[in-house]
């Protein structure tokens, strides 16, 4: 079933919502959670063509060639309402939920059921959320609501309660690995991609086709290498480059992070896999060189900075201090 639906691992989220499909036990709002990469749009994509496809080759199964299924997958079907955050804002504004709510109110235009598919629900503000709510409390018919967040503590309990829980978790990297290469990814390249993304299929597909990525991770990688001999000029300079490009900076972090992870775990000595497999003399070297109390402190000023980037901080000064924490 999950190949039925192109999805990589979730075989158990798979097989929970094509069963309700094929039960007509659909329920009217999901809250599908789990860390970014991890694969959370794709499972509500498929899900919704697998409820809307005119030609179906079996129950709870999409074809992917029909109108509906190609336009959602463009995201341009007038029955798939999508919503997330935009560049540059804080949050999912409340006039953008309310004018999604008034879209639902209207019966199906050509699907059957309409799909409001909001992604990083975490992104919401107070009165976005509460926009939601009172929609959820009294759901229009033939509406399905699927959303998305990495945790739902980071949701409004009224919200998390109105949903079912779909939690998804990270793929085994041997079984992520014999998927890539299922799809004619080389066994080498699939092996080094599946500990990367620390078995997010999402992730890992995005990595695949986009070289650019790894080209960008190996970059940071390189320059975090270097910053780490580096004097305070040095390293300030990064820091005003860095905070030039938020978006950039989240990912800059999300990498730094997985490779001091590793490095904990040699330091720790703990049998553990590494994730950067392509780094491991440095991450061995390191683990030698620097006391384990500053690894674990240098973490937590890594996940401090990524948890205070969305919001109004000034971001060259949160750079700035975060590579002055760096170890020498």
């Amino acid at each position: 079933m999950g190949k039925d639906w192109n999805i990589i691992g979730h075989q158990w989220a798979v097989e929970l919502l094509s069963g309700q499909i094929k039960s007509n036990r659909i329920r009217h709002a999901y809250l599908i959670l789990g860390p970014p990469g991890i694969g959370k749009y794709e499972l509500a994509l498929a899900f919704s063509k697998a409820f809307n496809c005119l030609n179906p080759p079996k129950t709870a199964v999409f074809c992917g060639e029909c109108r509906v299924c190609r336009q959602f997958d463009r995201g341009q079907h007038p029955d798939l309402f999508p919503l997330e955050r935009n560049e540059g804002d804080k949050d999912i504004k409340v006039g953008a939920m309310r004018s999604l709510m008034r879209s639902l109110s209207l019966a199906p235009y050509d699907a059957e059921y309409r799909v409001a598919l909001i992604s990083n629900m975490q992104h919401a503000s107070i009165s976005a959320s509460n926009a939601l709510l009172k929609t959820l409390e009294e759901p229009p018919k033939k509406v399905i609501f699927l959303l998305t967040a990495e945790i739902a503590e980071n949701l409004p309990a009224t919200i998390a309660s109105r949903c079912e829980l779909v939690l998804l978790r990270s793929v085994k990297v041997n079984i992520l690995a014999e998927e890539l290469i299922s799809r004619g990814v080389d066994k080498d390249q699939a092996r080094l991609l599946a500990h990367i993304s620390g078995g997010r299929p999402a992730y890992a597909m995005e990595l695949q086709s986009d070289p650019a990525l790894l080209s960008q991770r190996t970059e940071w990688l390189n320059s975090q290498d270097t910053l780490l001999n580096a004097d305070r000029r040095t390293r300030f300079d990064f820091a005003q480059e860095l905070s030039k490009d938020k978006t950039m900076f989240r990912q800059l972090l999300f990498t730094w992070i997985s490779f001091w992870h590793d490095v904990l775990i040699r330091s720790s000595q703990a049998n553990t896999r590494l994730e950067n497999l392509d780094r491991e003399s440095q991450i061995d070297e390191l683990a030698t060189r620097i006391p384990q109390h500053d690894i674990h402190l240098f973490i937590s000023d890594l996940q401090n900075t990524l948890s205070l980037i969305d919001t109004n901080i000034n971001l060259r000064l949160a750079a700035e201090v975060l590579l002055l924490k760096m170890p020498y």
